[in-house]
């Protein structure tokens, strides 16, 4: 589960002449973004999008039916986000895309470097199909528990993410998935998605990364204290997946 906080005052803002294609636009944030939230943009229209979540550390808006967020950089970077310097976000009264960039009030932010969220290739996977799951055990997860993540479809996430790492592929929890989608909240099911499709978070990627090292516990702890109960529900959600698969994951976070 991820909360925020309350709205607070925007910093690390350079003024910058206006330009052609943001007539209105006082200023601009560098930002860095998956590739797949730059492209997003980049093909959207002019005009306004709704403002689905607001806080200090992070803004979510609504794109088409998902959701893209901006973060800070002592925020969690999830995989649908942008994310700029400094501990706060611009206000955002309002937010509308031009010309492919997204503005938060009059402060356009500029995509610059791209994030990788891909998740990261298991070698030598024994499995060659997929964990178990049902539709049932799927239905009973989407959509369970608190705040903008929850619980539930944290272990999803995880699950899913270890099978894209594993190169397994889950094409009837994946058709589940996207058509309980609607019952859980949007920047969720956008997590969801994103799971899917294989991006994850750094952190994720990085336990990944760690297992059967020496740094498995550190990276385990670390991706397990993001959010209330988000890198715990993605850590039981991948081990579970791992176990079925025949990777060993240590159990302690």
């Amino acid at each position: 589960m991820l909360t925020f906080c309350p709205t607070g005052p925007a910093t690390s803002v350079e003024d910058v002449p206006l330009s052609p294609s943001s007539a209105t636009a006082c200023a601009v944030i560098a930002a860095s973004a998956p590739a797949r939230v730059r492209d997003t943009l980049a093909a959207q229209p002019d005009g306004a999008v709704a403002v689905v979540h607001r806080g200090s550390q992070a803004v979510y808006v609504e794109v088409q039916g998902h959701c893209l967020g901006v973060v800070a950089a002592t925020a969690t970077a999830v995989p649908c986000a942008l994310q700029v310097a400094g501990d706060v976000v611009p206000r955002a009264a309002r937010a509308e895309i031009r010309g492919g960039v997204l503005h938060l009030d009059d402060v356009a932010l500029r995509i610059g470097r791209i994030r990788d969220v891909r998740v990261p290739r298991l070698p030598g996977v024994p499995a060659d199909g997929p964990a178990p799951l049902s539709h049932a055990e799927v239905a009973a997860l989407v959509g369970v528990g608190d705040g903008l993540t929850p619980y539930g479809d944290d272990v999803l996430c995880g699950w899913l993410g270890a099978h894209r790492a594993a190169g397994i592929a889950t094409p009837d929890v994946d058709h589940a998935v996207r058509a309980l989608a609607h019952r859980t909240t949007l920047l969720s099911a956008t997590l969801l998605d994103c799971a899917v499709r294989g991006e994850v978070l750094a952190e994720f990627a990085a336990w990944l990364r760690s297992l059967g090292t020496a740094r498995e516990p550190a990276a385990a702890a670390t991706l397990a204290s993001i959010g209330h109960t988000s890198g715990l529900g993605l850590l039981r959600g991948a081990r579970r997946a791992l176990t079925a698969l025949g990777i060993r994951a240590e159990v302690a976070a």
